[in-house]
């Protein structure tokens, strides 16, 4: 392969990871930014990347938007923070002015509304484009017929036979066969009641969807499954149209799932029921939206509120260095009366620093040995 096929590759992978990317940690960086201009703290820098300067200007309100030589992220400083991560004040000399735009001297309440600000902008983004594409694209659906049973699964052993048009899962009325999936995969070793059409009558079966560990491009992935096979006839497939209003609600219960499955991973971990290799960083999301991107424009455009979802919730863990850090640091505050102590926030953001970084090489490390593999 030539060194131009080479390149041309890379940059199909490049552009629409740099593309998602951007739009999900702008809209973070901007939820910070303008709550944190409503309640009247000015910001110092608004930045897309880090490290050397490729472009700025400074605005009316003094604030300078910059972009940076490493796209990997974004920040918002603002007045009297020590450094872009708000990890300390500095207020040493301040005029009272300054003072009253500085984003350390408000009151707790108004601190923990900027930094919320930032993951429920990712929420608010994943539901508007979810919207956006239900609503301009439409979404394919798959009637729930099943065609075929996967031979010594449980779904043959439940009684399930071809043909049968699943109507209810407990009492869940099932409109298509990505419904029933969902369903299904999250609820391993959990029996299901199904109500299937059958010869024009209704037929109660119950079925517990086995544990199966299945190969995905990012490692193995723990899910329930029934051993149903759905149709393949062209008129089981429709495009659905969706109102605005409709759209929008869709879009939010597109991302209520995503936060669903995302919440039961991340409980999976702790009690050590999912596996961290899972677990993606920037080489593995940079795989995935090349990937998505041969699919087209909406798809990659659900890529990015999937990602903008995990974003928001990641950043809502209590780790210092994130979101939730912070919240955590405000919340003994209010709780206290008075900050933690500079030494015991410093100690803590060490360590929250050092986890963040172990973090990001192991998932790097991950990600490549995965791409090496396979």
């Amino acid at each position: 392969m030539s060194l131009f096929s080479n390149l041309s590759s890379f940059a199909g992978y490049v552009w629409p990871f740099l593309l998602v990317l951007g739009i999900v940690v702008f809209f973070h960086e901007l939820g910070h930014f303008m709550v944190g201009r409503w309640c009247g703290v000015k910001a110092d820098v608004f930045s897309m990347g880090f490290g050397p300067e490729i472009w700025g200007r400074v605005d009316r309100h003094g604030t300078r938007w910059r972009l940076a030589l490493i796209p990997l992220g974004g920040y918002v400083k603002f007045h009297g923070d020590a450094n872009a991560a708000s990890a300390g004040a500095d207020t040493i000399g301040m005029s009272e002015e300054d003072m009253r735009v500085s984003f350390v001297t408000q009151p707790v309440w108004k601190r923990a509304l900027i930094v919320a600000a930032g993951p429920f902008a990712n929420f608010i983004l994943a539901i508007f484009i979810f919207a956006g594409v239900a609503f301009f694209v439409g979404q394919g659906v798959l009637t729930p017929r099943i065609e075929a049973l996967r031979p010594g699964e449980v779904a043959e052993a439940a009684g399930f036979k071809p043909g049968d048009l699943i109507r209810t899962i407990n009492g869940k009325p099932i409109e298509s066969w990505s419904e029933m999936q969902r369903i299904a995969q999250a609820s391993a070793e959990i029996p299901l009641d199904f109500v299937v059409e059958r010869d024009g009558k209704d037929v109660a079966l119950t079925v517990t969807p086995k544990l199966r560990v299945i190969d995905t491009p990012f490692g193995k992935n723990r899910v329930g499954l029934i051993g149903l096979m759905g149709s393949s006839k062209p008129e089981d497939w429709q495009i659905k149209r969706f109102g605005p209003l409709e759209a929008v609600a869709q879009g939010a219960m597109e991302t209520w799932y995503i936060c669903e499955r995302t919440g039961s991973f991340l409980a999976g971990l702790v009690m050590g029921t999912e596996s961290i290799d899972q677990v993606s960083g920037p080489i593995g999301t940079g795989y995935l939206a090349g990937k998505v991107a041969t699919f087209g424009f909406a798809a990659l455009m659900n890529l990015a509120a999937v990602l903008s979802v995990s974003v928001g919730l990641l950043n809502l863990l209590p780790i210092p260095m994130l979101d939730g850090g912070h919240l955590l640091f405000q919340a003994v505050e209010a709780l206290k009366g008075k900050p933690m102590s500079e030494r015991a926030q410093e100690f803590a953001f060490r360590l929250g620093f050092l986890f963040v970084a172990v973090l990001m090489l192991f998932t790097t490390f991950n990600d490549a040995w995965k791409l090496l593999r396979g």
